[in-house]
């Protein structure tokens, strides 16, 4: 699978080559281009896993797929809000946040996976995607995305910018300061990573950019 991402790292679009009779499965609304000759099946995956994705993991519960025929083709994904779009080449297992999830190979394969308890006052839930096996993966974010490489060492980050994070990191989830910073001073919770791997982490939040635009929004009146 050949593939190119432009338009970053704020308005990322992720234009995808596909050989005769290759396919890339994608969440639904994030095709915004393709060929002729790019047929599209809608599928659950198995139903029992596509209720895990959607009603713990909060993904869709249809994956599309889109395969080429009779010669080459060409697809143009992107998620439905302005970030970037990271593509890892994966051997083995990677967790993502919920949302994050953009397209990946045909043979990946998608479950949700318990986040346990130490989860359970975070924002993004009890619940992590968990994608497994060999092929091309695309995440997206909010903001650009950027990796922080850890070697059995510790690393704080705020649940908000979470993107992923691969096997070998662990995890708890806790509150940073006390009562007042956590109401007052616009920190919450956070995870402390600890371990080997990889962090992928959003240079912005959803949380806080709604937080931000409520004051503007028009008000009802009664």
């Amino acid at each position: 699978m050949r593939y190119e991402i432009i338009q970053r790292p704020s308005f990322s679009l992720a234009e995808v080559e596909l050989e005769d009779g290759e396919a890339i499965k994608a969440e639904p609304g994030a095709m915004v281009h393709m060929s002729p000759n790019i047929e599209v099946e809608t599928k659950t995956g198995g139903v029992f896993k596509a209720l895990k994705r959607s009603m713990l993991g909060g993904e869709s519960i249809f994956v599309n797929t889109f395969r080429a025929r009779g010669g080459k083709g060409s697809i143009g994904l992107a998620p439905p809000y302005m970030g970037d779009i990271e593509a890892l080449e994966l051997r083995g297992t990677i967790y993502a946040q919920s949302g994050a999830f953009l397209a990946s190979s045909e043979n990946i394969e998608m479950d949700t996976k318990f986040g346990g308890a130490k989860t359970f006052f975070s924002r993004e839930g009890l619940f992590l995607l968990k994608l497994r096996g060999g092929g091309t993966v695309f995440l997206s974010s909010f903001g650009g995305i950027y990796k922080k490489e850890l070697r059995n060492e510790r690393f704080i980050i705020d649940t908000g910018h979470l993107v992923a994070f691969t096997e070998g990191l662990d995890f708890n989830v806790k509150k940073i300061g006390g009562l007042k910073s956590t109401l007052f001073g616009g920190e919450g919770l956070v995870a402390e990573f600890h371990g080997t791997g990889t962090l992928y982490i959003q240079t912005r939040s959803m949380d806080s950019f709604v937080s931000w635009l409520v004051p503007f929004l028009p008000k009802s009146r009664n």
